[in-house]
C-alpha cells in the first residue's frame, strides 16, 4: 500500500531563531488534499555528561513553556551545517565548563514528527577535562547537579525529571554503560 502524502503548496507562516513554521498542503493516498502544519527546526543534542567520580552533571533551569525549572542533561540546538557531535562538546563547555575526551552516540531520534522536523542527537560523554573559558549564553542561567546515575534514573521514577530527552539520554546510557 502507498503511504506517501505529496506536498502541492507551502506557505511559510514565521521565521524565528529557533523555528520556522510552515503550513503544506498534501495529497493523500487515497487522492484527497489535507493541510500539515510543519514545525522546522535545525535539530539539537543532549549529552549525558559522566565525571570521574561517575556521577552526571545534570542542569537545572528555568523553562518558560512549563513555567517551572527543570532538571535536565545539557542540551542545546545545531548550529546550521555543524556536526552534532562537535555541537555536543560546544554545548557542554557552554552549559557546564566541561569538554569530553570521549563522545559516544546514544541514539538519534525525531522529537515529535507528526508536526516538527527536529531530530535530536543523545551522546554519552566521559573523561571531561575543566574548559576555563567556558561561559553560558547571554540568554541562558543554568546551575549544574551532580548526581549518580542510579539517582537520575530514580529521579525520573519519582518525576523530578520530566524531560523527554533527558530521559531518553539516561536511559540509554545506564543501558550503554550496563553492558560494558
Amino acid at each position: 500500500m502507498n503511504l506517501t502524502e505529496t506536498v502541492t503548496a507551502s506557505e511559510r507562516k514565521y521565521e524565528g531563531r529557533v523555528v520556522r513554521l510552515r503550513v503544506d498542503t498534501v495529497t493523500l493516498p487515497n487522492g484527497k488534499s489535507s493541510k500539515r502544519e510543519i514545525v522546522e527546526h535545525s535539530g539539537a543534542i543532549a549529552v549525558v555528561p559522566l565525571d570521574a567520580n561517575g556521577n552526571v552533571l545534570l542542569v537545572r533551569q528555568f523553562r518558560l513553556p512549563t513555567n517551572g525549572l527543570l532538571l535536565e542533561v545539557p542540551a542545546g540546538g545545531i548550529e546550521d551545517g555543524e556536526d552534532p557531535a562537535v555541537a555536543a562538546a560546544r554545548e557542554l563547555a557552554e552549559e557546564i565548563g566541561f569538554t569530553p575526551g570521549k563522545l559516544t552516540l546514544l541514539y538519534e531520534a525525531y522529537v515529535a514528527p507528526g508536526y516538527c522536523t527536529e531530530k535530536i542527537w543523545g551522546y554519552l560523554a566521559e573523561d571531561l577535562t575543566p574548559c576555563p573559558d567556558a561561559h553560558t549564553d547571554h540568554d541562558e542561567f543554568v546551575e549544574t547537579v551532580p548526581l549518580s546515575l542510579e539517582d537520575a534514573l530514580a529521579a525520573i521514577g519519582d518525576g523530578r525529571i520530566q524531560d523527554m530527552k533527558s530521559i531518553a539520554c539516561l536511559t540509554m546510557a545506564q543501558r550503554l554503560l550496563a553492558s560494558r
